[in-house]
């Protein structure tokens, strides 16, 4: 089973392709313009193991909004078309991830139905080029264009980097678990028998 996924997306604000290999090594090469943006999507990519190729044309003489949230919606619909229909996966994961002084907690159903929860302030408005209230479009793009329930909550920090690194690779563990295929898992893990 090749369980992955090209999207390309264009609007008058962006211009993205993004490939997404689920069950890959955490290689890839990402372009989004936005330097600390490319930091967190590597991460994501590493401590996942998936394979991802991101590359964004967006209109950062504006700001990083469009270009932030489009990568959110295009991954989203990647992740999606890479699950098909879901068969044999575990569905849930979780995963609470320390960095420094940062204490992440991500959790993720992949049920299909999608809602998003996100406790996180951040102490600077910034990291680098990266406005940090963008990390909630980004992960809300993701999880209603996917169709997952996400939560996101920061658990401990008082380093901006430090916190939202936590979360990029706390929610790559957390989707790593629930995208896992379990044996044990016949059809799709529901007692609807879709998800």
């Amino acid at each position: 089973m090749n369980r992955e996924s090209t999207i390309k997306r264009k609007t008058k604000e962006t211009d993205i392709e993004l490939t997404l290999q689920l069950d890959g090594c955490g290689a890839g090469s990402i372009h989004t313009g936005i330097g600390f943006f490319d930091h967190m999507l590597e991460g994501f990519s590493r401590h996942g193991f998936f394979d991802l190729d991101v590359t964004i044309k967006g209109d950062l003489n504006v700001d990083g909004h469009h270009t932030v949230e489009d990568a959110g919606i295009v991954l989203g619909n990647a992740l999606k078309e890479a699950l098909g229909d879901k068969a044999g996966i575990k569905r849930y994961g979780y995963f609470i991830l320390p960095m420094d002084d940062a204490l992440a907690l991500c959790a993720v159903d992949l049920s299909g139905r999608p809602y998003f929860q996100f406790e996180c302030d951040f102490p600077t408005e910034r990291v680098g080029e990266f406005e940090t209230e963008l990390a909630r479009e980004f992960f809300a793009a993701v999880a209603y264009n996917c169709g997952m329930n996400l939560h996101m909550k920061m658990l401990s920090g008082t380093n901006s980097h430090h916190m939202l690194e936590a979360l990029f690779k706390a929610f790559a563990k957390a989707l790593d678990e629930a995208t896992s295929l379990d044996e044990r898992v016949k059809g799709v893990l529901s007692t609807k028998g879709v998800l």
